[in-house]
């Protein structure tokens, strides 16, 4: 009975060795855009680009990108009191997803900011994945709930999940407008997640 409480309520205390610790990777993630901004690494149209997610947006997308920012930020806090599950099975198993998923997320980078900003990015892991960005920070949610066997982390990275599918709708159609035909090939050559949806969607 007790391990089943277990399981089901996760543990809720604060620890050197929690799940902030692999959050301190999305957290420098999201200050990567400033960071770069204010060392004039960079030309300051990429920063904008990547700094400002809500251009070419509606009101009501803006209003789900509020919504997939307090989403995305709920774990972040959580994760200070979520002890990891060091020396076990879920350890490992998370670990090794959260680790493909700072793979992911670092090269995404790294393609992001090395494409100008009046081409689509499509080079490196946008060859495989269209929003590999996303994709990463999936990931790495879904590794850190397993390597801390958290039903409620995981719930919160699959309603990230479902927020990112249906604002990545909104963020295509802005790339349709802007890119046009280049960005439209692009769509009918990459699938949008890896092995998920089928390319060359309709549009």
């Amino acid at each position: 009975m007790n391990g089943l409480k277990m399981l089901l309520i996760p543990a809720f205390e604060i620890g050197l060795w929690n799940a902030w610790i692999l959050m301190l990777y999305v957290i420098s993630y999201n200050m990567l855009p400033y960071v770069l901004s204010s060392r004039r690494i960079i030309d300051e149209d990429i920063i904008k680009k990547a700094s400002h997610p809500d251009i070419g947006l509606t009101k009501s997308q803006k209003k789900l990108l509020v919504i997939l920012n307090v989403t995305f930020f709920i774990p972040i806090i959580y994760s200070i009191f979520l002890p990891l599950k060091l020396g076990t099975v879920w350890f490992y198993v998370g670990s090794t997803i959260y680790s493909l998923g700072v793979v992911i997320g670092t090269i995404a980078a790294f393609n992001f900011f090395t494409t100008p900003v009046d081409r689509p990015v499509t080079k490196g892991v946008y060859r495989i994945s269209r929003n590999p960005i996303y994709l990463s920070m999936f990931l790495i949610f879904i590794g850190t709930g397993i390597a801390c066997v958290s039903w409620i982390f995981l719930l919160l990275a699959i309603v990230f999940l479902i927020l990112s599918h249906i604002l990545v709708n909104s963020e295509e159609s802005f790339c349709l407008q802007k890119y046009g035909n280049s960005y439209r090939e692009y769509m009918n050559t990459t699938q949008r997640w890896i092995g998920i949806l089928k390319s060359g969607e309709k549009r």
